[in-house]
């Protein structure tokens, strides 16, 4: 990737549409956007960051839940080697990763590489806090966050993948990430893997409380005990102020059942600033995202495994995930196509709390040019290559955007 201005100095960003809207010059300030004028009115003596010939511009996109930990990206291909069950999965990548020869840091920083030339700018990534490996993982991934810092902001979760509670000393491993800098505190399936949910939420939100961090809750337990979950996961929020700060992953309960029974408990997730994660995959139930969004709920997308021994799965393209999602809940028209785009942007920005965000005067000069007409196409069609802008420095460029003679779409 190149890296160039973002300095503080004032360039142009020329001839992109905004969300597919009317041809506009972004002026840039260092790492902000200063104005926002009609294409071709910038002042011609600044320098041009970027000639984007008509592309479409976006917000970053939002990776909100992915494993950058476990990932073998840019591995030779490994077969498939776990079992059919969650517990399975997780057994057979304790074994290999354990003493798997390939740093985490490599293999992490050659996905995030490829992410980010797709426009990811900002990563949740969860990492394991496991006895087979205690804290390796996490230093890495603490080292990579600070590697890449003026480029991707990442946040990182620590994820006691093999349960919380029943393994002895999973607990004083979490408290010792927290101390060391993980930004969330992560949990899963308080029923089903630690077979005492309210301890389980008391420890994860406890420690949330005492170190005054969010709060990132794998939940695959379906039906009524998935629900019960919920509802307690609510109760937490409430009791220990973490409103706003508190994302449930998954969550596939909530595909079980019709609307009218989960409207009321829409409405608690809304007051409370819970936000819902969905990769949408077409295999189990997923939370009724467009229902979800109609009642208030803050809903956020990730591509989870990546190329992982979970799955051989996934790229790590957020605008391809968009079009997943569309897929999965059979949205065609325009305005589900943007819903779809805005749970990968907005929707994750919301999730991350991350300020200075958007596409208007005084936000982050951080852009995904892409070759569409509108919002819709971008998302069914998911084009590459994109150009890739971050905090007023080009991180991807590309010739149909950056050269002279581009003319596919000028300003009008």
């Amino acid at each position: 990737m190149s890296s160039n201005s973002g300095d503080g100095t004032r360039q142009v960003l020329r001839n992109v549409r905004p969300m597919g809207g009317a041809a506009c010059d972004f002026v840039i300030d260092g790492a902000r956007i200063a104005e926002r004028l009609p294409a071709g009115t910038a002042d011609a003596t600044l320098p041009t960051l970027l000639d984007g010939a008509g592309a479409l511009a976006l917000p970053p996109l939002v990776e909100a839940h992915t494993h950058l930990d476990k990932t073998l990206w840019g591995q030779p291909w490994r077969p498939n080697s776990a079992g059919p069950t969650r517990a399975d999965r997780i057994a057979n990548e304790q074994r290999i990763l354990r003493d798997f020869p390939v740093p985490v840091t490599q293999r992490a920083a050659a996905l995030l590489e490829h992410c980010a030339a797709l426009g990811s700018l900002h990563v949740r990534s969860h990492v394991d806090v496991q006895l087979e490996w205690g804290l390796r993982h996490v230093r890495e991934m603490l080292a990579l966050r600070e590697a890449w810092r003026d480029r991707v902001s990442i946040e990182l979760v620590a994820f006691p993948q093999g349960g919380l509670l029943v393994r002895p000393g999973v607990a004083e491993l979490m408290e010792e990430a927290m101390a060391l800098g993980c930004d969330i505190v992560g949990g899963i399936d308080p029923a089903a893997i630690d077979r005492d949910p309210i301890r389980h939420l008391e420890t994860v939100f406890g420690l949330a409380r005492d170190h005054d961090r969010g709060v990132d809750i794998h939940l695959h337990d379906p039906g009524e005990l998935g629900r019960w979950q919920i509802e307690r996961i609510c109760d937490f929020t409430e009791s220990h102020a973490r409103q706003g700060r508190v994302m449930i992953s998954h969550a596939y309960c909530l595909g079980s059942f019709a609307p009218a029974e989960i409207c009321a408990l829409a409405d608690r997730l809304a007051a409370l600033g819970i936000s819902i994660m969905s990769c949408a995959p077409p295999h189990v139930s997923v939370p009724p995202l467009g229902l979800l969004r109609a009642w208030g709920v803050n809903c956020c997308s990730g591509s989870d495994g990546i190329r992982d021994l979970w799955s051989p799965m996934g790229n790590g393209d957020m605008l391809e995930r968009a079009r997943l999602i569309a897929m999965r809940f059979g949205w065609s028209r325009d305005e589900d196509l943007a819903g779809a785009l805005d749970i990968v942007t907005q929707g994750g920005a919301r999730a991350l709390g991350i300020s200075g965000y958007g596409l208007e005067t005084g936000c982050a000069a951080s852009f995904v040019l892409v070759s569409a007409e509108t919002v819709g196409e971008a998302v069914v069609s998911h084009p590459v290559p994109r150009a890739v802008i971050a905090h007023g420095r080009v991180l991807v460029p590309r010739p149909s955007f950056g050269s002279a003679g581009a003319s596919s779409r000028a300003a009008s």
